[in-house]
């Protein structure tokens, strides 16, 4: 048999592979979604009746069970267990989720309401997303945790690892670009723009099981492009971080960071040469 004949078997028994050590995509991404918007019955029905919530929350589990029977045995728990144990949770993150919406609406003079943060706002989908794949980070289930980040990640734009530790009231404001790696710890009431990266200081294998992303704590602001990296490095509390600033040693509380670069005017009327920008 030729090697382009038995391909397709292959492809099968590889697939199958895959299929003992993955959760289903597809099936994963159905089921974050029904769990936000069960969250927040306003994305999809102002007039949901009891009824309608109670069979939701049944289906729910009975999705989530399907998708984690199979990593049982990794966890010496039972589908049962790992859905009671995960689901033991969702209100409490409920509760801040509330919270982090308020907070939106304390921080960013655009939001009118909390409906419209929990409508309209990227940054706060990406955070209700982090805020359930960090349970299931915790809870060890593999590979799950990281296909619901990256789903939030391609709706977004906005990459939160599941394994960074939030504080409070995390303020993510437009959002697209933005960075936050593995062993990065946010402290409470901080504000964070688009186009930050809090990140390590270079890629290597060896820093599996360190801390490689810094630590940012309670009351900060970084502002739009800035470049926060290294395990060491703290951004200490009450402090404001400048757009495009670049930062690889920690900073004390109640500093300001700024980034100067060079501006020239000129008057247009004296400069000969021809005006031609390239973008």
């Amino acid at each position: 048999m030729s090697p382009s004949k038995s391909f397709p078997k292959k492809i099968l028994q590889q697939n199958q592979l895959f299929c003992n050590e993955v959760p289903s995509l597809a099936k994963t991404q159905h089921f974050i979604n029904d769990l936000v918007n069960f969250l927040f019955p306003i994305r999809v029905d102002r007039n949901i009746s009891l009824l309608q919530v109670e069979a939701k929350w049944e289906d729910l589990h009975h999705q989530f069970r399907e998708l984690v029977t199979p990593f049982g045995p990794k966890l010496n728990k039972t589908g049962d267990e790992i859905t009671i144990e995960f689901f033991e949770q969702i209100p409490a993150i409920h509760e801040r989720l509330i919270k982090d919406a308020d907070a939106y609406v304390v921080f960013d003079p655009a939001a009118k309401c909390r409906e419209e943060v929990i409508l309209c706002y990227p940054g706060y989908y990406a955070l209700s997303i982090y805020r359930l794949s960090h349970v299931l980070y915790q809870m060890n289930v593999p590979v799950l945790s990281r296909v619901i980040s990256e789903y939030a990640h391609a709706k977004t734009g906005i990459d939160i690892h599941p394994g960074a530790n939030i504080g409070k009231r995390l303020f993510i404001d437009h959002g697209t670009g933005i960075v936050i790696g593995e062993t990065t710890i946010i402290g409470n009431n901080v504000k964070i723009y688009q186009g930050v990266t809090l990140g390590a200081l270079y890629v290597g294998k060896e820093l599996a099981n360190k801390k490689r992303h810094p630590t940012i704590q309670d009351n900060v602001i970084v502002y739009a492009g800035s470049t926060i990296l290294g395990g060491e490095t703290i951004i200490g509390h009450d402090t404001v971080v400048g757009g495009n600033s670049w930062i690889t040693e920690s900073v004390p509380p109640f500093s300001v960071v700024s980034h100067k670069p060079v501006v020239v005017i000129r008057d247009s009327k004296k400069y000969v040469e021809p005006i031609n920008f390239v973008i």
